[in-house]
């Protein structure tokens, strides 16, 4: 009797035992699987400290602010950009859209890339802010939304802080293994000082040879320079984009004056509206 007790208590404990290991490996990858909740509010404004302020050159700079956790994304859908609150020389208040150059598979932290212009009314405030200060930021806002594979290959075409959509939608290309999208991108600036995010954009075209190529336009060259000249050309978006078709897109995104000269120059190549896309 003792012996058929015994055997039924182990019976017991051992299906015991198989039900939490079951449970909890049910609950590790339930909680894997999870997507962390980004910090973002697209209706209220967020205040997100400045940790660090890095001066890339003279009127560029790299601003780091932390998010509530080590953990923690701040929850920007691929292309989509956030809404900046600040005050101007005069004291009034400014709102404009940037976008990060990290991705939330950057946690804890977010990262702008800003080019300081003398009269910018944003410019002021990101210019007089230090470590500690605190950014109203909300969001996020943009009416593009990228999924892996949506098509066969990007046309990018950038002008001075344009860059910085193309460059995250880029990041996020080319560090998923199973996104196969191919990137062919046109960055034009005045000077080789003009250009942001030169380091990172080349080192990213010498890992992804086959997936990434960049080519740079200059108004203003060095002596020495193997890139574009003048204005992005109409012979220029056809040597480096991807020729027109159903499972390509061109985006673009730089001053309004350019934005407009490239619109007309897609169109009279043939790309479609439904081919194009302007941040």
């Amino acid at each position: 009797m003792e012996i058929l007790q015994g055997q039924r208590l182990e019976t017991t404990v051992a299906v015991a035992v198989a039900v939490v290991a079951v449970a909890a490996g049910a609950a590790y990858l339930f909680l894997r699987s999870r997507k962390p909740r980004g910090c973002l509010d697209p209706e209220n404004f967020r205040e997100f400290k400045l940790v660090e302020k890095r001066q890339l050159s003279h009127n560029v700079a790299k601003l780091k602010f932390v998010l509530p956790t080590p953990t923690s994304v701040l929850g920007l859908p691929i292309g989509q950009h956030i809404s900046c609150r600040g005050q101007d020389a005069a004291g009034e208040e400014v709102i404009k859209p940037y976008t990060p150059t990290t991705l939330d598979s950057d946690l804890g932290h977010f990262e702008l890339v800003i080019k300081m212009y003398p009269q910018g009314r944003m410019s002021h405030h990101f210019r007089e802010m230090k470590v500690g200060d605190y950014m109203s930021v909300k969001g996020p806002k943009g009416r593009f939304k990228y999924q892996p594979g949506q098509v066969r290959a990007f046309g990018m075409i950038a002008g001075g802080s344009g860059i910085t959509p193309m460059f995250q939608v880029t990041r996020a290309i080319l560090e998923n293994p199973q996104d196969n999208t191919k990137v062919h991108l046109i960055y034009a600036n005045v000077t080789y000082d003009d250009i942001l995010l030169k380091e990172e954009l080349d080192s990213m075209a010498k890992n992804y040879p086959d997936r990434f190529k960049i080519y740079y336009v200059l108004n203003q060259p060095p002596e020495i320079w193997d890139g574009g000249v003048g204005f992005v050309s109409k012979e220029m978006i056809q040597a480096h984009c991807p020729a027109p078709a159903a499972d390509i897109q061109v985006l673009r995104c730089g001053p309004p004056p350019m934005n407009k000269a490239m619109a007309a120059h897609l169109d009279e190549l043939g790309y479609t509206k439904e081919m194009q896309f302007q941040f």
